[in-house]
């Protein structure tokens, strides 16, 4: 651990146990946490609050890098612990990139696993395409993708396991299969891997950001610009840790790009093609909200009441999703209609203005 990255801490042996209230509650926060030792470090093995003592060799090294090291995660799971205000020096939220001094001491509070029972369930599922290594659905809007508290079963993990049978181990113990996700409210386009090697050319491509995706919203605003781009870091909110915000201390790079297709003057609402060219936790609607376009029914970012919390979900449609196939290098286009209740939206809207490209 230390030869390489030039990092020795001393380790501290202060547990607490971590109650399920203290939990983010974050369909994506539910990781592994495993312990782990190495130089010779005695590394105790419980759950709950870790405690690490900087020494005069660690003084100087990102925290994140660190923390992966002794605790024996890998680095973006530590940055997960980070985001989420679970790592903390003299009890201030830290920053990943936050370099240690001598005498100072790490608290972390790992995410703890939540262990379910993924049981296949007779789910029905709108498949846009499907072969012997993925399949591509277009997800409804309140399908939860993978098992979380407070929804262990009717996912589209417990429908793929019915459709697809073992997805065991592809992607991790409670996500077989996924390589992204789309939040409870968004409907659209979704792929998910039957094995390994896909799952891995798949999340290759997320990662590049080559992957084509395109999301239609409907917004409450009528912006003066037909095209716009929003590059503002995005991370926890510095108050409530289960929202995001562009206002958070230790924010990730975040790019959205979006155009105008129609505007709908009589409700002040307009129809926005939105292209993220980075994937950050509720990205679309954070960005948009901070833009002055708040989502049509997003009472959490957009703070609809009323009429305009009457759809009972945000706006945002997953409408095209490209990628090349990880086992043939093909080009795939999937497309997905608007859904029902979108439709509908829009014939409450009043007559359109289009937007010529």
């Amino acid at each position: 651990m230390c030869k390489n990255r030039e990092v020795e801490i001393s380790r501290a042996a202060s547990w607490i146990d971590v109650s399920p209230a203290d939990r983010v509650n974050e369909e994506e926060e539910h990781g592994s946490s495993s312990q782990g030792s190495s130089d010779g470090l005695d590394a105790s093995s419980s759950s709950g609050l870790l405690e690490f003592v900087v020494d005069e060799v660690a003084a100087g090294s990102r925290i994140d890098s660190a923390l992966a090291n002794l605790s024996g995660v890998s680095r973006a799971q530590v940055r997960r612990w980070i985001d989420a205000g679970r790592v903390r020096i003299a009890g201030e939220i830290v920053r990943p990139s936050r370099r240690l001094a001598v005498g100072e001491t790490i608290e972390a509070r790992p995410i703890q696993p939540v262990e379910m029972d993924l049981s296949p369930e007779p789910i029905p599922l709108v498949v846009l395409y499907e072969d012997t290594d993925l399949i591509v659905v277009d997800k409804p809007a309140g399908m939860v993708v993978h098992p979380a508290p407070g929804h262990p079963s009717g996912t589209l993990v417990n429908a793929l396991l019915h459709h697809c049978g073992d997805l065991a181990g592809i992607g991790g113990v409670l996500r077989p299969g996924i390589v992204h996700r789309l939040d409870r409210g968004t409907s659209g386009v979704l792929v998910a891997a039957k094995n390994d090697a896909t799952h891995q050319g798949l999340a290759e491509q997320f990662a590049e950001h080559s992957i084509d995706r395109i999301y239609r919203t409907f917004v409450r605003g009528l912006p003066g610009a037909n095209t716009g781009r929003i590059d503002r870091a995005i991370g926890r909110h510095p108050r409530d840790r289960k929202r995001m915000s562009v206002e958070s201390r230790s924010g990730r790079a975040s790019i959205t790009l979006w155009r105008v297709l129609r505007r709908y003057p009589e409700s002040g609402t307009s129809e926005l093609e939105i292209r993220p060219e980075t994937g950050r936790t509720h990205q679309i609607r954070v960005h948009l909200a901070a833009a002055g376009l708040p989502l049509v029914g997003d009472t959490i970012y957009g703070r609809a009441r009323g009429r305009n919390a009457e759809l009972g979900r945000p706006a945002l449609h997953a409408a095209h999703l490209g990628f090349r196939h990880p086992a043939t290098a093909e080009q795939l286009d999937f497309d997905a209609a608007l859904p029902a209740d979108l439709v509908a939206l829009v014939a409450r809207l009043g007559p359109a203005e289009e937007v010529s490209k």
